[in-house]
């Protein structure tokens, strides 16, 4: 076969599923490349944590067997603040939370969950125990707010006496303890990452003029295609009844009136995988598309049909839909996203150099 016509078989086999304004927005919006580590949580980081991922978590650690089991066991100590096996699978629950499912851990990753979860725990409790010298508090109402809400989490009251008492020592005072704790660590951040990693529309504007290349777009059109398409290794005669098949197939689509007709012969007879989609490639970008199709599209209005064009061994003809010429997104696009992408890479820089501030003075003792 010709180079051209292996082009127009990957061409015509190739499906592009996305409109042009989703590929650039998921484009342009991923332009800050995420800094959270594989134990990176979006809101609190919190042992035993005030939340229904995380008690479910402990939950499975309570109920677990095999592979699960937990001792009490010390796996790290923070400035002499011992943290335990079971602190330590409750969060990798956290991060993993599909372990009873697949009994255990995917293999070759639960190295790496464990040690993201061992780097969570210790950034907690460094947290906190930053958040005990600057002598925090938590006002008595916010406190006993949040231990209602963590109480209606559980369906019923033997549910929440069982959590008591394989998580939380039998006691309820503990965990009081434990939800202030929650707390303090959810204000110490705030204040330290949260409130700073704040971006104004301002600087969004300002990221933006000096960062246009991930807001570019390139001239795309988007069209339904008809394709007869013979076997690699067909003989002249059938080659020869391809093209007049085509010729047939090109005067009946010169016929239709619009997109739905034109995609419901594309369905009929096109050969081209797009045939199940009406025929329709939606947005390509010119790069993606053969040359000949480039040419006769920027000749063509939308809603026109083409010629009949030959690639290589192939067929094919279209009908032009939409032309978009090469551009930029317009800020008012893109402003919230971009803001909320800036903020979160900003984010996770902040929360990253508190931890390292808070571990350049504190014993870390992995055991």
């Amino acid at each position: 076969m010709h180079r051209e016509g292996r082009n127009s078989r990957k061409w015509h086999k190739v499906k592009i599923t996305q409109s042009k304004l989703e590929i650039l927005m998921v484009a342009a919006l991923s332009i800050t490349p995420a800094l959270a580590q594989i134990a990176s949580h979006d809101q609190t980081f919190i042992p035993p944590r005030v939340g229904a991922s995380s008690t479910a978590a402990a939950a499975q650690v309570a109920s677990s067997g095999g592979s699960l089991k937990v001792s009490d066991k010390p796996v790290v100590r923070i400035n002499g603040t011992a943290l335990t096996d079971r602190d330590l699978l409750r969060e990798m629950l956290t991060i993993f939370p599909y372990s009873r499912q697949h009994n255990g851990f995917p293999t070759g990753e639960e190295e790496k969950i464990r040690q993201g979860a061992l780097r969570m725990i210790e950034f907690e409790e460094l947290a906190y125990q930053e958040a005990e010298r600057r002598k925090m508090t938590i006002p008595p109402e916010k406190l006993r707010q949040a231990e209602a809400d963590f109480r209606a989490q559980f369906p019923t009251a033997e549910a929440f006496d069982e959590y008591l008492k394989t998580e939380m020592r039998g006691s309820k005072q503990w965990l009081r303890r434990q939800i202030r704790r929650s707390l303090l660590i959810d204000r110490l951040l705030q204040l330290e990452v949260a409130d700073k990693a704040k971006v104004s529309l301002s600087e969004a504007h300002a990221y933006y003029d000096n960062n246009p290349d991930p807001f570019r777009y390139n001239e795309s059109f988007s069209l339904q295609t008809i394709s007869i398409m013979p076997s690699d290794k067909a003989s002249e005669q059938v080659k020869r009844e391809a093209r007049k098949r085509a010729e047939d197939a090109w005067r009946q689509a010169k016929a239709t009136k619009n997109y739905a007709e034109f995609g419901l012969l594309a369905e009929k007879i096109s050969e081209d995988d797009f045939r199940v989609n009406m025929g329709d490639h939606k947005a390509v970008e010119c790069d993606k598309l053969p040359p000949e199709i480039v040419k006769a599209a920027q000749a063509m209005q939308p809603g026109q049909v083409s010629d009949l064009i030959q690639l290589g061994d192939f067929y094919t003809f279209f009908r032009l839909n939409a032309h978009t010429p090469a551009g930029m997104l317009a800020f008012e696009q893109v402003k919230d996203r971009l803001r909320q992408n800036l903020e979160k890479d900003k984010y996770e820089r902040l929360r990253a150099a508190l931890d390292k501030k808070l571990r350049r003075n504190a014993k870390v003792e992995e055991l």
